[in-house]
């Protein structure tokens, strides 16, 4: 699909709209057979380099057990506080979440993608407004490569989403896993409370992570998986993501400047600080770039479940919590701003998240 200008030039623009209008997605250019990547999906050779492997080291992302955790808690916390400090990644265990949910969970995303395109088209999208949609998550900004996904995302705000307006493929599944999802954050919201030394009911009670969007994804086989990728490095705008992945493997995520792998656990949940829970903390979490490999094999399914303010708390400024500020040891670091404010200058930014959070900064 590659196309030219009159004058010899690769016409993006085109590319993109004759993409779109498909409505079919990626998996629509693998399953007419597509052997070379479309231009549309190259990225920059600067952007596909991994940095050195640190020789003779094994980094593995810290795993933190739920079990027990009544007469666990104050250990608990300790690994949270450590992990989120330290890595803003860490795999949580014995979280409640069943093999069955999980699993259910899975096989609905994968079922709802690979339906014929005819039944899909009706739920593709570009427009934000909508709360249940499936598009490619192609770039806003010309000249941005595309990335080799297809998303359905479900937005639940104040944990209120119409069961009717969910795609029947992945319906009963999707309001299972939300609902354990839900029943997990009030959890993961009284640690890291704990963990930045707060009352356990504190980010609960300013309504940071009330509402949820779920990203079902998608990434089939790659035909030249060494061009593109399948997500581009970012940080998460979210307080807090909580991801399900299936076997396949392809996450990667940046740590001491090094691209480090997150191999599947299965059972297991990666749970990440975002950029508006190290603002909030004024940097005692950190937020952490990552990306996802494209892959000769597929297809890859993952879920990220994304924590965001309830309405009511979406139209109140944020800022560093006040109780974890002093003027010698922890100077404010960010300023005040609404969340809409963040995730709209984030989007304009494209490929340059990393400086979204020091748009923010007051030194």
């Amino acid at each position: 699909m590659v196309v030219s200008s009159k004058d010899g030039h690769y016409d993006w623009a085109k590319e993109l709209k004759e993409f779109d209008e498909t409505k079919a997605g990626v998996k629509g250019l693998v399953d007419a057979g597509v052997t070379k990547l479309p231009r549309l999906f190259e990225h920059p050779p600067e952007t596909l380099q991994s940095r050195p492997k640190l020789d003779a080291v094994h980094l593995d992302l810290p795993t933190i057990d739920l079990q027990g955790l009544g007469p666990r808690r104050s250990e608990v916390v300790e690994q949270m506080r450590k992990a989120a400090q330290e890595w803003g990644f860490f795999r949580i265990v014995n979280h409640g979440v069943t093999l069955e949910t999980m699993d259910a969970m899975l096989a609905a995303v994968k079922r709802f993608h690979e339906q014929p395109t005819e039944e899909k088209m009706p739920w593709y999208s570009s427009d934000v407004r909508k709360q249940v949609k499936l598009n490619s998550n192609l770039p806003s900004r010309e000249n941005d490569p595309a990335s080799w996904r297809d998303i359905l995302s479900c937005v639940f705000s104040d944990d209120q989403l119409h069961p009717e307006d969910l795609p029947l493929a992945c319906r009963n599944e999707v309001l299972e896993y939300v609902k354990s999802m839900i029943e997990l954050r009030e959890i993961m919201a009284e640690l890291l409370s704990e963990a930045l030394g707060l009352p356990s009911d504190y980010l609960s009670s300013i309504e940071c992570m009330k509402s949820e969007a779920l990203a079902c994804l998608y990434y089939p086989k790659c035909p030249e998986p060494e061009k593109t990728l399948g997500t581009p490095k970012h940080s998460d705008t979210t307080f807090l993501t909580l991801l399900m992945q299936d076997s396949t493997g392809g996450l990667q995520i940046l740590h001491d400047d090094h691209w480090v792998d997150v191999p599947p656990v299965r059972g297991a949940l990666i749970a990440n600080i975002g950029d508006l829970m190290q603002i909030i903390s004024n940097d005692k979490f950190i937020s952490v770039e990552h990306r996802v490999v494209a892959q000769p094999v597929g297809p890859r399914i993952s879920v990220a479940c994304f924590f965001t303010p309830s309405v009511r708390a979406a139209a109140k400024p944020f800022a560093p919590i006040k109780e974890l500020l002093s003027s010698d040891e922890n100077p404010v670091i960010y300023r005040e701003f609404m969340f809409r404010e963040y995730c709209q200058y984030y989007k304009t930014k494209g490929e340059k998240v990393e400086s979204a959070l020091l748009h923010y900064k007051i030194r």
